[in-house]
């Protein structure tokens, strides 16, 4: 437990995860992750605490200042990184538009730390997303350019803010600058984010479909589809639409 009135170094918030956590599920965590090499994680280290209780302890020390966050952000250790941005989302929601726009700048230029999937899905939304809400799209646009796979993952996971308030052509817009990634974690991310479209409004899902379906990489195609009745799946699938 911390000592209330104290001020919280990112050395505090490690240490309180350091002792969550558990050897056997850092093993497990680095092999989910790929963090051997020539995987996608490679090099990441893991304490090994459950996404839960690494919230909770994010949670307790969430008054830490914006520049010890930023330390926390930096440390080798995955479930360090993801306190950090779990702070720095519920710093977002709480915070004044000045607070607000230097956490957008934090996270847009931060994929040297924000270099996992699970970084990013919790995450972008709630910061890319919200801070653009208003605003223009272009940081998008420009992030689902880059050569690096997290800023694209960003680009799209993003646009599930906009999603859940009924706008959806800027997931068919950056949906359309990924299509020729190479990478399956960007095909499955774009498909999750096509197939939330159709949760919402399912003739926006297919009449972009209906354009797009051949083109679409066959992972980025299943995930999108996923939920459609099988017959239609097939029919799909053999490129009958």
């Amino acid at each position: 437990m911390r000592t209330k009135g104290k001020l919280i170094s990112a050395l505090d918030v490690s240490q309180a995860l350091k002792r969550c956590g558990e050897g056997d599920r850092a093993k497990g965590a680095a092999r989910y992750f790929q963090a051997y090499p020539g995987g996608y994680g490679e090099g990441d280290v893991f304490r090994g605490i459950s996404v839960p209780v690494t919230r909770k302890v994010a949670k307790e020390f969430s008054d830490i200042s914006l520049g010890e966050t930023c330390k926390l952000l930096a440390s080798r250790f995955h479930e360090d990184r993801l306190a950090a941005l779990e702070i720095l989302k519920l710093k977002f929601k709480t915070g004044d538009e000045k607070l607000q726009e230097k956490i957008f700048r934090i996270y847009l230029n931060g994929a040297k730390w924000i270099n996992n999937w699970d970084l990013i899905d919790g995450t972008a939304p709630h910061i890319l997303g919200a801070w653009l809400d208003a605003r223009s799209r272009e940081p998008l646009i420009r992030l689902a350019g880059s050569s690096n796979l997290w800023e694209r993952r960003m680009a799209i996971l993003a646009t599930l803010w906009f999603i859940r308030k009924g706008e959806f052509e800027p997931t068919f817009r950056i949906a359309n600058l990924l299509m020729n990634s190479p990478e399956d974690l960007i095909h499955k991310a774009v498909g999750w984010m096509v197939r939330e479209v159709g949760n919402r409004h399912l003739a926006a899902e297919k009449k972009y479909l209906k354009v797009n379906y051949r083109r679409m990489p066959r992972t980025m195609l299943r995930y999108a589809i996923e939920k459609f009745p099988e017959s239609l799946r097939v029919k799909i699938l053999q490129g009958r639409f």
